[in-house]
């Protein structure tokens, strides 16, 4: 079966086309500034084939598809014969709050309930949503799967998941720690126990999916117990632009004595803030690094300030399982940030753990780096969000 794994934005649509026999990706893309004029980049993966990188005029999410089938079509860039090839589709959806604990078919009761989630994701489900049906509108009756981010951590117990406030705001608006990531953290947990050649099940796994928005997940038997983000993707260690955890009362004081609204304080603590906010410099961890080699004291405190922030979470995830086999590394500065791993796992050696630092160079592939006489295992694994999310289509739509 080939599918489609879709993730839409607001004003994107990114793409892959996989091959389940082999799960091979016989080509990826994106479509950017739907809506306000266009962009394509389709890339084939299939020998022969020619890129295609434009500016196209794509109104909305439909036309945007439709161009993405043009393209897999085409003699120059195309990798399939017939739209008819394509046998499902797969879509991330941010965020299924309590009521989807796995992937699931997508119908209109599911995107009802999908819908009554937007006051919890109003950035990113509308979007989800505009994806869906879009790919309705292009393909007609394929079957589409949703694949959601929350899924994960829906086996996390009360005690981790529900806030110390008046419960009734649990219980009228599902005010809770939901987490992010999930698919990310499934699939690396998975590839760590096929690393070490032990079943997931008996296997207590820490990981840290580290970009521009980073989550840590406790992984315990193959299953969520605790996560850094919360009830939004804000929460937790601080990120490229987004604070991260703070004392509440901050939102106040800085709506007082700036004069701010609550919607403009939480759009510097989403957008103006962790390392940008603290260095002045970038939310890039790149531009840190080369502004601290030049002498800034305040970048170098902003990746300070990650690291710790990092370290203790872990130091906290171990404690919570009453131990840790592995800590894995993952996303764009988890798989590329030699540095940042040697410096977060310099922190770790109450835990009996530590890091090789000449197997430590390594960018963008799976290698243990673990040094002789560590009790437990540091990995570096590169996601593969898109894959599962192909591998859940074809397990649902095949059953």
């Amino acid at each position: 079966m080939k599918v489609l794994v879709i993730n839409a934005g607001s004003s994107s649509l990114k793409y892959q086309l996989f091959d389940m026999t082999d799960e091979r990706v016989l080509a990826k893309g994106i479509c950017e500034r739907i809506g306000i004029d266009g962009h394509i980049t389709h890339k084939p993966q299939v020998e022969g084939k020619a890129v295609f990188d434009e500016d196209v005029s794509l109104p909305d999410h439909a036309t945007a598809i439709a161009l993405v089938m043009e393209k897999m079509l085409s003699a120059e860039s195309g990798v399939i014969s017939d739209v008819s090839e394509i046998g499902a589709v797969g879509h991330r959806v941010v965020h299924g709050g309590e009521r989807f604990s796995a992937s699931c078919l997508i119908d209109d009761a599911m995107l009802d309930e999908v819908r009554a989630c937007i006051p919890l994701a109003p950035l990113h489900n509308p979007a989800n949503i505009t994806g869906i049906a879009a790919c309705r509108a292009v393909l007609g009756d394929v079957p589409q799967v949703g694949v959601f981010d929350t899924a994960f951590h829906q086996t996390m117990s009360p005690a981790a998941y529900t806030y110390a406030i008046p419960y009734e705001y649990y219980e009228k608006y599902k005010i809770r720690r939901y987490g992010f990531h999930g698919t990310s953290h499934r699939y690396v947990a998975a590839r760590a126990a096929e690393m070490l050649g032990r079943p997931i099940e008996e296997l207590k796994l820490i990981s840290c999916h580290m970009g521009n928005g980073s989550s840590l997940c406790a992984i315990d038997g193959g299953k969520s117990v605790d996560t850094s983000m919360g009830f939004t993707p804000l929460a937790g260690v601080p990120m490229g632009t987004r604070s991260g955890d703070i004392d509440p009362s901050i939102i106040e004081f800085l709506a007082d004595r700036e004069g701010m609204t609550v919607d403009a304080v939480l759009n510097v603590l989403n957008k103006k803030s962790g390392m940008l906010g603290v260095s002045g410099v970038s939310s890039d961890f790149r531009d840190l690094w080369k502004a601290v080699d030049a002498g800034n004291e305040r970048a170098k405190l902003a990746l300070d300030v990650f690291f710790h922030g990092v370290a203790k979470r872990i130091g906290a995830y171990a404690v919570a399982m009453g131990g840790v086999d592995a800590v894995i590394f993952t996303a764009g500065i988890g798989e590329n940030g030699a540095e940042e791993r040697e410096a977060i796992c310099k922190n770790l050696g109450v835990l009996g753990l530590a890091l090789d630092t000449e197997a430590n160079k390594v960018r963008g592939k799976e290698k243990d780096v673990t040094a002789a006489g560590s009790r437990g295992r540091v990995l570096v694994i590169p996601t593969n969000e898109e894959l599962v999310i192909a591998r859940d289509t074809v397990e649902i739509v095949g059953a």
